[in-house]
């Protein structure tokens, strides 16, 4: 029976892959796009959809999943799942799948980066060049070697394993906080497993790399940001829900903590006027850590080999519900 594959996407400029891919497998395959405000869309004829492709940013609440009549499968472009309703999916045995991973060496990089632009300030002096202070005197903070310093990895997954492998080579102290990790299987990779007290009060450097469900919505707020030096960075490439904000821009601000990175917000893509966008030592980018030519092709080949797995009654590596 000839399949329509829904392709449901904002992010990608072309469907090369997708295309080849889905017609060398399905060779009389329907492929529709649509965009984020898909509605007329899905009267017309995403409704009839045998799969699914949706960017992370797509919601797919149960009132769309309802109307789905031969969907065996929603494939999502990325780790995060947070926009589509898997309870309504499963209950009408539609599965649904993620992708981790692909990104993880990517992620470590921008990490390293961000640590790098906090210790060594070079866009900082650069923007305060001043022929009267040269060399030493335009230096007026202290400036630690990183191989005296010490990195808290918090989720110590796929990513925070390879961070922690490149942070190593160094010189820089890994520690990690992972509830469902023993000690011996983090101490593999030469890292410290330590307690969330533990690990915030010793860090210069606190990377997140927790999933981003519920149980993480808030996970650090002003009490966890109290147990860290004034002189400690924080670098979220997670999911910004995980950061309470408000509270990380008033650490900040008093000078609790010394700044962050982020890649990611709690509202995505922001309106302009949020307050962590304007806030000194705050530094904001628009979730671009993952990219890169090698983790595109990798998200796409890993998203469709899901795909075509739940077509086919095959159980998918990525299954989330």
């Amino acid at each position: 029976m000839k399949k329509l594959f829904w392709i449901i996407d904002e992010e990608w400029s072309d469907y090369e892959t997708e295309i080849e891919i889905l017609k060398e497998t399905f060779p009389d395959c329907e492929i529709k796009m649509s965009n984020y405000n898909y509605k007329e869309d899905l009267e017309k004829f995403g409704y009839k959809a045998d799969g699914i492709l949706a960017q992370v940013y797509a919601d797919i609440p149960k009132t769309t999943i309802d109307k789905l009549e031969n969907c065996k499968g929603i494939a999502i472009y990325g780790g995060g799942y947070d926009r589509i309703d898997i309870k309504a999916a499963r209950n009408k045995n539609i599965s649904v799948t993620n992708v981790q991973g692909y990104c993880a060496e990517d992620l470590a990089d921008y990490i390293i980066a961000a640590m790098y632009l906090f210790n060594k300030k070079i866009e900082y002096f650069y923007n305060n060049l001043d022929s009267k202070f040269w060399g030493a005197p335009a230096v007026k903070q202290n400036i630690k070697r990183l191989s005296n310093q010490k990195l808290l990895i918090i989720g110590f997954g796929t990513i925070g394993k390879i961070l922690a492998k490149r942070v190593s080579s160094l010189g820089i102290k890994v520690l990690a906080y992972d509830e469902f990790l023993s000690e011996a299987e983090i101490k593999k990779y030469n890292v410290e497993k330590v307690s969330w007290e533990e690990g915030l009060k010793q860090a210069d450097y606190i990377s997140i790399n927790l999933k981003g469900c519920d149980e993480n919505i808030d996970k650090l707020s002003m009490k966890d940001f109290k147990l860290m030096k004034n002189t400690a960075y924080i670098i979220n490439t997670a999911r910004g829900k995980i950061l309470k904000e408000d509270d990380l821009i008033e650490a900040v601000k008093n000078k609790i903590i010394a700044g962050a990175v982020l890649d990611v917000i709690k509202t995505e893509p922001p309106a302009g006027d949020e307050a962590i966008l304007h806030c000194d030592n705050i530094i904001v980018t628009p979730h671009i850590s993952y990219i890169s030519e090698e983790s595109f092709k990798d998200l796409k080949l890993k998203t469709l080999k899901n795909l075509i797995d739940m077509m086919n009654d095959k159980k998918p590596i990525d299954l989330v519900n």
